[in-house]
């Protein structure tokens, strides 16, 4: 019975681990350039914030409305604001992101903190503004915790996550818009933050920043 189950278990480990293998060779590269080009890897501002990143990823969509059109659902991002465009009952608490351009949510400048929960207890900062350009958020949460913590003010805590969120607009043939959201990041202590990355948060990022791509099409559309 004891050899018995030892040989499952191996067998277990052994399928585990081919299929982790595959994921790594043929499908996590396309999870982390979703709908991007190779000329679309290229730089972008506000990668210099996270220079040594340890990870990156470049997904792209074209919009059918021209960038003066698209900035206006950036520049409204938030919660507490116009919410995320994507799965709100998980990252707006469950309240409908905006239909509409919102005048006063209009205005944006580098430092200001945008929420990331509806409590106000975390949130993004903007770190880059280049109106109908180019947008970059940037957030540094404490680990576990999800507590913000300055990174000017001082070294960084012993376990913790510093990350992009960059949406850059490019002018297409047609009126339209090249989307393209740029994603660095780094965190410590790297054994532990490294499996999260791949098992879950680069699969949780592309599921949410899908979505938000097929709403702002939906919004752009109807406005257009």
């Amino acid at each position: 019975m004891h050899k018995h189950r030892l040989g499952a278990g191996r067998r277990s480990f052994g399928v585990a681990a081919a299929a982790l293998a595959l994921y790594g060779v043929f499908l996590r590269p396309r999870v982390l350039t979703w709908g991007a080009t190779h000329e679309e890897a290229r730089d972008f501002p506000g990668d210099e914030l996270i220079p040594d990143a340890d990870g990156s990823s470049t997904m792209a969509t074209t919009l059918p409305a021209p960038p003066e059109a698209v900035w206006p659902w950036l520049a409204q991002m938030g919660c507490n604001r116009g919410g995320w465009y994507s799965w709100d009952r998980l990252d707006n608490g469950g309240h409908p992101s905006a239909q509409r351009i919102v005048p006063e949510w209009q205005h944006l400048e580098p430092g200001q903190h945008l929420d990331s929960l509806p409590s106000g207890d975390a949130w993004f900062t903007v770190a880059v503004v280049e109106p109908e350009r180019t947008l970059v958020l940037r957030s540094q949460t404490t680990l576990p915790s999800g507590r913000p913590f300055d990174g000017s003010a001082g070294p960084p805590p012993r376990a913790y996550i510093d990350s992009i969120w960059g949406f850059h607009l490019r002018p297409q043939p047609g009126g339209r818009t090249r989307l393209i959201v740029r994603a660095r990041a780094r965190s410590r202590p790297r054994p532990l933050t490294r499996p999260m990355d791949v098992l879950f948060w680069e699969p949780a990022h592309l599921i949410m920043q899908t979505r938000q791509f097929h709403n702002l099409c939906t919004r752009v559309s109807a406005t257009a």
